[in-house]
């Protein structure tokens, strides 16, 4: 009786920390989620927003992972509130923090959509970051400067180039999704010159993916892809 009484106090002294440690790391994103909620319950949410895009930035791994997570679920509720960190995601969608350039993927497009002026402002990071980012940066990066052609096309110009070398270097998978996203988004001659780019990739990725393109321009493929 006495070692069942000792082994059941020793589990649950193990269950306490681990459930302290848990809490105090953030719990995931279970404890992000509760974190961004008291955020978005508070009358003025912005300066703790603006704590966490500076931790996002400047913190520990672990801490910048967690602001991360909480700054996606803000984001996901009020994309507004986070259009002021738009030069933190700017930074962090090349970071070597993999949930980092996640949230930053995330917020860009978002924040292209509602401000893009505010976007625009960080052009020149953002081109000059496509070629180191990850693949989840590319695609929030591409998703982003798309936004921005969608909502004026004074930005094509300046897009354009950096437009037509992520469709060139896009795999047959990738091309699909960025082909129907970024296409639409271009008008004239820039929209002819990013769709000669894609139609002359057809017969150089799997046929899975070039016949689904092929549908989505409206063209037959090449006899000789087959």
């Amino acid at each position: 009786m006495t070692t069942k009484k000792k082994r059941t106090k020793s589990q649950t002294k193990d269950g306490s920390a681990r459930e302290s440690a848990h809490q105090k790391s953030g719990g995931g994103g279970g404890g992000a989620g509760a974190v961004a909620k008291k955020i978005l319950a508070d009358e003025s949410p912005q300066s703790k927003i603006a704590e966490h895009g500076e931790t996002l930035m400047e913190g520990p791994r672990t801490a910048a992972t967690q602001s991360a997570r909480v700054l996606s679920e803000v984001l996901a509720e009020r994309p507004e509130l986070v259009v002021p960190l738009v030069a933190k995601f700017a930074k962090g969608i090349s970071s070597p923090n993999k949930r980092v350039v996640q949230t930053a993927s995330e917020a860009l497009p978002a924040i292209a959509r509602i401000a893009p002026a505010r976007v625009a402002r960080q052009l020149d990071v953002l081109k000059a970051s496509f070629d180191e980012a990850n693949d989840v940066g590319k695609d929030g990066l591409v998703k982003t400067f798309a936004a921005l052609c969608t909502a004026s096309v004074a930005y094509q110009k300046r897009l354009e180039p950096v437009l037509t070398l992520a469709l060139n270097g896009a795999d047959g998978k990738t091309l699909l999704t960025w082909s129907q996203i970024v296409l639409p988004a271009l008008k004239g001659e820039p929209h002819a010159r990013a769709r000669a780019v894609v139609e002359g990739r057809l017969n150089l990725i799997p046929r899975s993916y070039g016949q689904q393109i092929a549908d989505f321009l409206g063209i037959k493929l090449r006899l000789r892809y087959r």
